[in-house]
């Protein structure tokens, strides 16, 4: 697929920190943590693989906070959506997770 380097990271400290905490969590919260940790290494394999979101849709957040030129959803068991963008140079791919939420809020936040 690519020659390049590619690297999954949480957009901050703070997201890292709750995924971590996942792990520690009750039953529902390790499962999530595995279901995320799947993601991330799908990810690391084809940083495509999930779904991408039409620019019309991006919250404006997302734009001002991140300075995003893309977006995309993968989907999680349960209805659970991890949303994340790529940025990339000539040497690497980076798959950037932004948040993860159920589908619900999903649905709010992107106006469905």
């Amino acid at each position: 697929m690519t020659d390049k380097n590619i690297y999954v990271a949480f957009s901050n400290k703070k997201l890292e920190s709750s995924f971590e905490k996942l792990k520690k969590g009750k039953s529902e919260d390790k499962q999530l943590y595995k279901f995320i940790e799947r993601a991330i290494n799908d990810l690391k394999k084809n940083p495509i693989c999930g779904t991408k979101i039409p620019k019309k849709l991006w919250p404006k957040r997302y734009v001002k906070e991140y300075h995003i030129t893309n977006l995309w959803k993968y989907d999680l068991p349960n209805a659970w959506r991890l949303i994340y963008t790529i940025f990339e140079d000539k040497i690497t791919i980076l798959n950037v997770i932004l948040e993860w939420f159920p589908h619900k809020e999903y649905e709010r936040k992107f106006g469905y």
